[in-house]
Formats: structure tokens, sequence, C-alpha cells
């Protein structure tokens, strides 16, 4: 197979994890067969400070000639203490995905043996929590009608019933192939676009039978997660709800950096770590890319090469399993590894498996 990749790293410690993104990818390839080509593009504040753009139209056009994008992190904190800068890295990443009509963010949500102690949970309550979150990603209040003066501001959270249908066809593909259970989260009880989301559900459960169906209010789904995790098997929710209870889920396995997401829809797929740009850690080869490389894996098993993205899984539990680890997951007394070294040994135990 060919695979034409368009890398976006990004900024903070993008750049870093993304090298090693493109290292296991080309290691795979070569041990599959595939032919694998690379085309690097600027986002984030990178592309401010060198176009004045947060997603270029040359970056644009890079990813919809690509066959996926694989994608870091954006981020700087020069804007993050500017309220009043009218142009901000994360809004590359909202016309990333609308301009390429990423409407799915799929997010894995699993724990690892040998780090539930990590988890902030109970050993009892975290040891065997698996489900997926599904977010729609270009509707609700990120994209709404907006307005803000000295005095008053709101965001409006508009939905219609063929992006609320697209989201949950979806969301039953991924129950069917799972355990065959879906959680629909809302706030039905206040929000007019949470009754319309409830109300397409319910017509839409009638077509799925063999899945079993319920409707939680985003609270509840909240403190849920928190209490008996293992409840869930596949969430679909809006895109606010979504991005909190997403990060809420990713802290159930203990580190962020482990945590891969895809984003699915109209044109190329974009596959990408769930954690944030870390500029404190820029440079430093401490970033864990774990959730880079499980990326990787998630974009092989898009199209369907299986035994690649188990590849690269069993090379990261291997990874774990040896102690080789950045700090922030490291055992007491364990070796120093930093990026570079953990994508280094990933790397080789893909050429000598």
């Amino acid at each position: 197979m060919e695979l034409k990749i368009a890398v976006l790293p990004g900024d903070g410690i993008g750049p870093e994890i993304s090298e090693q993104g493109v290292a296991v990818m080309s290691a795979v390839c070569d041990k599959f067969g595939h032919k694998v080509s690379f085309e690097y593009a600027l986002c984030g504040a990178h592309a401010i400070d060198v176009t004045g753009d947060p997603f270029p139209e040359e970056t644009f056009k890079i990813c919809m000639d690509a066959d996926a994008v694989l994608f870091s992190a954006v981020g700087d904190p020069k804007f993050d203490n500017d309220p009043t800068a009218k142009v901000r890295p994360e809004q590359g990443l909202l016309a990333m995905r609308k301009k390429l009509g990423l409407f799915a963010n799929i997010r894995p949500i699993e724990t690892f043996e040998c780090l539930i102690h990590k988890s902030p949970l109970k050993d009892e309550l975290v040891r065997g929590a698996d489900f997926v979150c599904i977010r729609e990603l270009t509707g609700g209040m990120y994209f709404g009608e907006k307005y803000q003066d000295n005095d008053k501001a709101y965001d409006t959270n508009a939905y219609t019933r063929p992006e609320i249908e697209r989201i949950l066809e979806e969301a039953y593909k991924y129950a069917e192939r799972r355990r065959k259970h879906l959680t629909v989260v809302d706030k039905a009880n206040v929000l007019a676009s949470s009754r319309l989301w409830r109300q397409v559900a319910k017509e839409m459960a009638v077509k799925h039978p063999e899945v079993e169906t319920d409707y939680m209010f985003v609270d509840n789904a909240a403190m849920r997660m928190i209490q008996d995790p293992k409840f869930f098997d596949v969430m679909v929710t809006e895109n606010t709800f979504g991005d909190i209870l997403t990060d809420e889920g990713s802290c159930i396995t203990g580190s962020m950096g482990l945590l891969p997401s895809a984003s699915t829809g109209e044109h190329t797929p974009v596959f990408e770590p769930i954690h944030g740009s870390w500029p404190q850690a820029k440079g430093l080869n401490i970033a864990n890319p774990l959730a880079q490389i499980l990326s990787v894996a998630m974009l092989f098993e898009y199209f369907n090469l299986m035994e690649e993205g188990k590849l690269i899984r069993k090379a990261v539990n291997a990874s774990l399993d040896a102690n080789v680890r950045t700090p922030e997951i490291q055992v007491e007394g364990g070796a120093h590894y930093g990026t570079k070294e953990v994508g280094a040994w990933i790397v080789d135990y893909i050429k000598n498996a």
C-alpha cells in the first residue's frame, strides 16, 4: 500500500513527539512492505509567527492532498496570557476540523495494567475500564454565532438534525463492533439543543435494536465516569460536553501522554495525541511520545491495516513492561529515558519483531 501523510508538528513538544511518530510509521511500513511519503506543514503558533495564519491555505492544500494527517499539538503561552489576541493557535485546530469536515472525534479510553497505580481512582474502579468517547466536532458553541463587548457576551449552541444524525450513526457503528452499549450524553432537562439531540437519538435507537441505548445528563455522566468508568462502552455527545468529558476520561488512565485520538469525516482524517503542546517541556526531551505513536496505530487501523496497528500496540506495551518510560510514568528508581530514547526503543522492537 502507498500512503501519503501530511505531518503537522505544531508547537511546544509537538515537533519532538512528531519525530517519533514518523519514525515508528516508517519502521512499520518498511516491515510490511508499504510505501510512505511525508509532507510537512505549518500550524498553530508557529504558523502565526511565519504567516500570520494558524492554519494557512498551503497547509490546508497539503492536508487535502494527503491520505491522512499526523498532527501533534498547538498552543503557546504568549497567546494564552493575552486575552486581547485576535488570532490564536487553537483557531488553526478549529479551522482544520471545519475545512476538512472532521465531524467525529474518536477517543479511546483504556487502562494499562502496569500503570493502574498512576490513576487517581482506586484500582478496583479503574482496572478493566475500556470505552470510547465520540465527540461531535464541528457544531455547537465552538462554531456558533458569537458576540462580546465590555458588558455582554454570548456563544450560540446551535445544532441541526443532519449534524446529530451523522455523529450518532458513527457512534452506533462503534457500538456494534464493541459491546453493543451506547450512552447518549446531553442536558435535555435544560437545553433546547440537547432536547433535539435526545429526540433524534430516540428515533435512531429503534433502527439499531441490537445496541442497548441509554441516555444520561452530562453532569451525571461526569460523576459516573469517576464512580464507575467500567459502565461505559461507547459514549457520544456534543462538542462542548465532549471536550470536557474526554479530558476527564483521559485522567482515568493515569497519564494523558498515553492516549491517542482520531478525527474523521468528509475529507482527510487526522490522527493526534489528546494532550496539549506543554510548552514548558519544549526541547527538554522529557515528553511522552506514546500517545503520538498510538495515534499512528489508529491511522493504520483506519485503513484496515490491523496487523500493523497490532504490532505498534504490542511494541508500546513491551516498552512499558520493560520500564522504558519517560519520567512522568517511570517507576521509582527506573532508568532515565527521554522522548528520543523511548521512540528509538520502539522502532528497534518493531524492526526486530
